[in-house]
């Protein structure tokens, strides 16, 4: 089970989240999610447990404390389909996942290079 976590220290790593999740059960990989332009923390990560009870039990037991300023949120990762008829001009890209978002750096829309340029998927009308 893919665990989502948000709220973490900026100055956590990897090998400290895993440390966290550890102590719930198994451990597949513990991922904190980094800036590329900074190579600093985005503040969440991703942890892939393999045993869904041990997952929910971590899930129950992380959600809501606080590590730093901020209590983490912790909770199944939301997994993305690809959206149909749009080829890979928008959305999310593996790699690039924004959780809870639907927001894209920069601004614009999922395709700017089509006319009307908005968010509008039906403008060939």
């Amino acid at each position: 089970m893919k665990i989502f976590v948000a709220g973490l220290p900026y100055d956590l790593d990897d090998a400290e989240l895993t440390e966290i999740f550890e102590k719930f059960g198994t451990i597949n990989s513990a991922h904190v999610a980094i800036d590329k332009e900074t190579g600093k923390s985005k503040g969440f990560g991703f942890v892939d447990m393999p045993n869904v009870d041990e997952a929910k039990d971590a899930i129950e037991s992380l959600n809501d404390i606080s590590l730093g300023k901020k209590p983490l949120v912790v909770k199944a990762a939301e997994e993305r389909a690809p959206s149909s008829g749009s080829g890979n001009s928008g959305g999310f890209r593996s790699g690039n996942s924004r959780p809870g978002g639907g927001f894209n750096r920069g601004g614009g829309g999922f395709n700017n290079n089509r006319p009307g340029g908005g968010f509008n998927r039906n403008n060939n009308r």
